[in-house]
This record gives structure tokens, sequence and C-alpha cells, in this order.
């Protein structure tokens, strides 16, 4: 039997997955090297690239990781009544793991057909999948944390039952107290409350990372029961603060012709991180209040393919990437502000396309997972 689908959770999928490909654009105007993703060094041409990536990346879609970890979380915790951690855990990752080890190996092969990687470099990425992502899948990186969340659920559920608003009121408060810390390591000491070289477990480990966006997803649905117009205007204050100070962050950092190290240009850009995580809370909190009935087909499918478009969508981007730069971050064929969107669009459009094409294949919930 099929579930209702929650309108404003399909909105939400499907505008998070554009604001992921906003991102990627983003990074091939402050990359310091030729894959047109931001690596180990940023340089930034100009003001513009300054301002834009700012804009973009930073102010507009920095929050769409996490409002992925918090949709799942909307939706999956607690499990359902009677359900077991067996139950759960088949379900879950039947469903993400066949398309996540497919295109696991598609990024370590198909690079090849084009000259894209060599040999070397995609044997290299092979001997490595059961520990990591490929060298040309960073953004791969979000299926380890979301499969982190899948084996916790089952833990955490019976707790998400018989808490209190106030027992999970406090959970989140050290939540976003452990928001601090990225700021805290960079800004007072690289190692806080028993970390060392022999300890990464500190003292607010387990209460820290994209559990608190998990507990703060079923507070939400559960305990939060303020009027649609409070949910507007609470919303929109708490995600325009977030976000100018996400995008003054990396604009007050990124000095052009500068050669930097990445992690200190995005110093404030981690996703829990106290700008992030209002932002993020913000901009839920505004998806919760459209109107539930019937959501445009339209919409539907693209939450349906969602997926599968984030799984394929820089097998597009790159190349749409590279065309729009044309090798010059300073002068490329439309103006910054213009190519990021242009870019993110056009790979959003292909990616769907050709997710919505491969779902009417027989099977295609082992490819696309739709």
């Amino acid at each position: 039997m099929q579930k209702e689908r929650i309108s404003f959770l399909d909105y939400l999928r499907a505008t998070a997955c554009l604001m992921v490909m906003l991102v990627h654009a983003a990074e091939n105007f402050y990359g310091a090297d030729s894959s047109g993703l931001a690596g180990n060094m940023s340089m930034l041409a100009n003001e513009a690239n300054r301002f834009w990536v700012s804009f973009w990346d930073g102010g507009v879609s920095r929050t769409a990781v996490p409002l992925f970890m918090i949709t799942s979380a909307y939706l999956l915790a607690p499990m359902p009544a009677g359900s077991t951690m067996v139950q759960f855990y088949r379900r879950r990752f039947l469903r993400i793991l066949p398309p996540f080890v497919l295109f696991l190996l598609l990024y370590s092969f198909l690079p090849l057909a084009w000259g894209g990687m060599t040999w070397e470099q995609s044997m290299t990425d092979f001997k490595l999948l059961p520990f990591n992502f490929p060298s040309m899948a960073g953004h791969l990186w979000f299926m380890y944390p979301l499969i982190s969340l899948y084996l916790i659920i089952p833990v955490i559920s019976p707790w998400l039952e018989r808490a209190t608003k106030r027992e999970e009121q406090i959970f989140i408060g050290l939540f976003c107290f452990t928001t601090l810390i990225p700021w805290l390591h960079r800004f007072v000491s690289p190692e806080l409350w028993g970390e060392c070289f022999w300890n990464q477990f500190t003292a607010f480990w387990y209460c820290s990372g994209y559990i608190g966006y998990l507990v703060l997803a079923h507070y939400i649905r559960v305990h939060l029961d303020w009027s649609r117009q409070k949910r507007l205007a609470v919303g929109w204050t708490c995600f325009l603060v977030g976000a100018v100070f996400t995008a003054w962050s990396f604009w007050w950092k990124g000095t052009p012709g500068q050669l930097i190290e990445t992690p200190l240009v995005e110093w404030s850009w981690e996703f829990c991180t106290p700008n992030v995580l209002l932002a993020t809370f913000g901009l839920f909190l505004v998806f919760t209040t459209i109107r539930s009935g019937k959501t445009p087909a339209f919409i539907t499918s693209l939450s349906r393919m969602s997926f599968g478009m984030y799984l394929m969508h820089m097998f597009f981007l790159a190349p749409i990437a590279s065309y729009v730069v044309s090798g010059d971050q300073a002068h490329p064929l439309l103006p910054v502000g213009l190519a990021i969107p242009v870019i993110a669009l056009s790979s959003y459009l292909c990616s769907y396309i050709t997710t919505w094409l491969l779902s009417h294949l027989p099977g295609s919930k082992w490819i696309v997972g739709a």
C-alpha cells in the first residue's frame, strides 16, 4: 500500500535537489584546480566571483544537505509501531544501497570513456570503494552520514516515542551548543573536551552531528504547535539571518587573487554550524506552511526522481560548467551571477529527464531508486 504523500516535503525535496546543484555550480568559480570543484585550495578571480559565490552557495543553497537530512528524519523517526530493526534496515538499505553502489562504480569507470581519468586512477578508486567514494564523485560523501542516520534510527526511536517536549528541548539545546565546535576548533583550540590524537570521541560527541537534525525534525512534527503566521515570520527571520551570516563569512575570508586553503574560506560553511542550523530550521518551517492538498504532478515527479538526480548530476554539471566557464573563471560565457544558476538549472533539467527515462525501465528502483 502506497503511503499518502506529504505535500510540503515534495516541494522541499525538489528545491533542496536544485540547491545541491547550485552549490556545485558555484564551486567552479572559486576552486583553484582544474577539476571545477573546490579542492584543498581556493582562489577567487575577482570581486564579482567573491560576491556571487557567497550569495548563491553560502546564502541561498548552503542548507541543502541538512534539509535532506531533516526531511528523511521527519518521515522515518521514530520507526512505525511494530517495526523491527531488521525490517527497517531491509526497507531503507534496499532502497538506497543498490543505486549508490551502481553510481560508485559508474564514477570509477565511466569517465574513462571520454578521457576524464586515467586507468591507474580508475583502479585506485575502485580498490578504495569499500572504504570511501571515488575521486570524481565527491558529492557522494552525503550517502555515508545518511547511512549513519538510518543505522541509528532504530536505536533512538524508543526514546523519541516516550520523550517529553522538555526532554527533546534539552537534547536539541545540547546539539545547538555542539554546532559551535567547528568555530572553537578554528579559533580557540584544535582539541576540545578530551580530544587528542588518540581520542576523537569528545565529551559532546554523541550529542553532535546530524542526529541533532533527526531529533529537531521529530520535535517540529510532534511538539511545535505554532500557527502558520508564526512559522512564516520566525522561519523567514531565521533563514535570512543564518543565510546572510553564511554568505558574509565566505565573502569576509575570500580575498580575490589570494590562494587560500578551502577550509579557511569555508570556515562557517559546515552543515553543523550555528548559522547553517538557524537557516535550515527557518527554511524548513517555511516549507511546513505549504497548504496540504493535491501536489502538482511535476513537483511530485521531481520529488520522486530527486535521489537519482542527486546521484547522477555531476555527469551533467561538470561538462556544462566547463563549457560555461571556458577555462576563465573571471570571464565566463555569462556573467557569474547568471552563470551559476544557469549551470545548476541545466544540470537539474538533464538529470531529471535522464532519471525519468530510466524510471520507466524494469527494475529502475535498483538503478535510480525510483
